[in-house]
């Protein structure tokens, strides 16, 4: 920029931005934009007031990406219009954003507008704030109206009582708009709002409202309802529940639209906490028990997810999963969809904590061998994956006897993912499992991984060997893994070879320098007159990273 104190010289950022702002291409139009804030800098406030922001809200006809970049920069540019005193100034051009058509930019410039809210004095919000969002609650296209329903909580708790039933009576309207969308948006923003009322409003305004946005002939409505209607559920009094919260929310749950029944099962432990034991007990076990029927298996997934039921009454829980939930999982376990099976898996062995050790024994260990067994294997893994919460109940002695032919099938799954996950599983295995039975039952197949013909299994199966020398010690590995390892120096396939100076990559450090010095360096040293050149090379790598733990005679 120059230097002289000439008039044109301090027309020079704003004339540039025209430019850019007007170059056809539109990735320079974008890097413009980005540098907004340092063109403010060079304008200073005044300027900024004056010529950049009227500027920028009469030019907003431009690509989405532009305008987006742009309702993002603004949200963070109060310091550069002068501080809070000024902030009242950004309003014209995010205004205009929030009715462009493209939702990605509506939704950038409610969240910048909702930001610089905050900093605005509670005059400065009624004389400027409030109107914004009055003009956008009763502009003509549906696009400034749904950006108008994420206005109303951030200005409602700082303004003057007849400002707020000004704000509840626009909240109303948009509520039972013509256009979908609107009523879409209101019926997201209900819970929210309701969170700034005061509690007679809530129930007086909002219920009224909830209840009918629940019964929208639209199930996009009505689905964002039922979220709304959790975080209602949370500022009532326990008495008012029963009576104003849950018919809705019990006929969402039998709801003719899968998805607001997904809604329900998807919400379900936020639900369970807002309406408190007793009426968990009394109406959702229903509903929940019929939501894991339920015919829709996106929905039975949803459902499947939340088996745990953490907010059940203590006294009766057990009693409830029992008689109530247990039937319905057994069924699930056998579902005919994969991601139901998949959802129960991960969370059934949950259930062994709150059922105890002979429920578990009974009736859990059953159905964790029929999904131990189940043919896809995300539901195998689920279950391995968890194993630990139920060994805390029933003990390893009897899980092993139970789950270990299981695990061995899994070892030597024909799909290579499925290998990989019980490998990294192994060393927890074999803490659970101890040295004697993991030597007896386990260790092979682990050596077995390292000759494996995938390359990320070998990898795994190196590093899993590392970690169990970690659990079991370095005189361990010198009696039970490093004579395998090496033994595999003279196998003919030569990816072999190769990982066993992988493995003494991996295992020198926590072998310690008499075991590397001793055992392995010999091996490599052998190695580096190898025929393949890849091993060669590797053998250079080796030496590289065993340099650091051997004796240093040997430099």
């Amino acid at each position: 920029m120059g230097t002289g104190t000439g008039g044109d010289d301090s027309l020079y950022p704003i004339a540039v931005l025209i430019d850019e702002l007007r170059n056809e291409d539109v990735q320079l139009r974008l890097n413009s934009i980005k540098k907004l804030s340092t063109i403010a800098l060079a304008l200073e406030v005044e300027r900024t007031r004056t010529e950049l922001l009227p500027f920028l809200t009469d030019t907003i006809y431009d690509e989405d990406e532009v305008l987006l970049a742009l309702a993002e920069q603004l949200g963070s540019f109060t310091v550069l219009v002068g501080g809070p005193e000024f902030v009242h100034c950004l309003l014209p051009p995010l205004e205009s954003l929030a009715t462009v058509e493209e939702t990605v930019v509506r939704d950038k410039a409610v969240e910048s507008l909702r930001k610089i809210s905050q900093e605005h004095s509670p005059v400065d919000l009624e004389v400027h704030f409030v109107p914004l969002v009055k003009r956008l609650a009763s502009g003509d296209w549906f696009t400034s109206r749904t950006s108008a329903c994420g206005l109303f909580s951030v200005c409602y708790p700082h303004v003057s009582s007849t400002v707020k039933a000004e704000i509840r009576q626009h909240f109303r309207t948009l509520c039972s708009d013509d256009t979908p969308m609107v009523r879409r948006a209101a019926s997201s923003k209900l819970g929210e709002f309701a969170k700034v009322l005061e509690l007679d409003y809530v129930k007086s305004d909002i219920i009224p409202l909830f209840t009918a946005l629940a019964s929208d002939e639209q199930d996009s409505v009505r689905l964002l309802a039922v979220e709304s209607g959790v975080s209602i559920a949370t500022l009532l009094p326990q008495e008012d529940l029963e009576d104003l919260v849950m018919p809705t929310l019990r006929q969402a749950a039998e709801d003719k639209s899968w998805r607001v029944r997904y809604m329900v099962a998807d919400k379900f432990s936020e639900l369970q906490k807002a309406v408190g034991p007793e009426i968990t007990k009394n109406d959702l076990v229903p509903a929940f028990q019929n939501l894991l029927k339920d015919c829709e298996a996106e929905v039975r997934t949803a459902a499947a997810n939340k088996v745990k039921g953490e907010v059940l009454p203590e006294d009766s829980r057990e009693t409830i999963i029992m008689t109530h939930i247990l039937p319905c999982v057994k069924e699930l376990v056998s579902d005919t969809n994969q991601h139901v099976k998949s959802a129960l898996a991960s969370v059934i062995m949950g259930l062994s904590t709150i059922l105890g050790k002979d429920n578990t024994v009974e009736h859990l260990l059953p159905l964790f061998l029929v999904q131990l067994k189940d043919e896809y294997p995300e539901v195998r893994l689920n279950i391995i994956s968890n194993l630990d919460c139920v060994n805390e109940v029933i003990g390893i002695r009897q899980l092993s006897q139970s789950l270990l032919p299981a695990i061995v099938e899994l070892a030597e799954d024909a799909k290579w993912r499925v290998r990989l996950a019980i490998i990294e599983y192994m060393p927890l295995l074999a803490g659970q499992l101890g040295v004697e039975f993991f030597d007896e039952k386990l260790n092979s197949l682990c050596m077995a991984w390292l000759i494996d013909h995938v390359y990320a299994i070998r990898e795994a199966a190196t590093c899993n060997l590392m970690k169990l020398v970690e659990k079991f010690g370095a005189e361990w590995a010198q009696n039970t893994i490093v004579p395998k390892v090496l033994g595999m120096a003279n196998d003919s396939n030569y990816l072999h070879r190769m990982t066993t100076l992988f493995c003494i990559n991996a295992l020198s450090e926590v072998c310690g320098q008499e075991i590397t010095t001793k055992h392995m360096l010999p091996v490599v040293l052998k190695m580096s007159t190898d025929q393949v050149a890849n091993v060669r090379f590797n053998v250079a790598r080796c030496l590289q990273k065993i340099g650091p733990v051997l004796d240093s005679r040997y430099f």
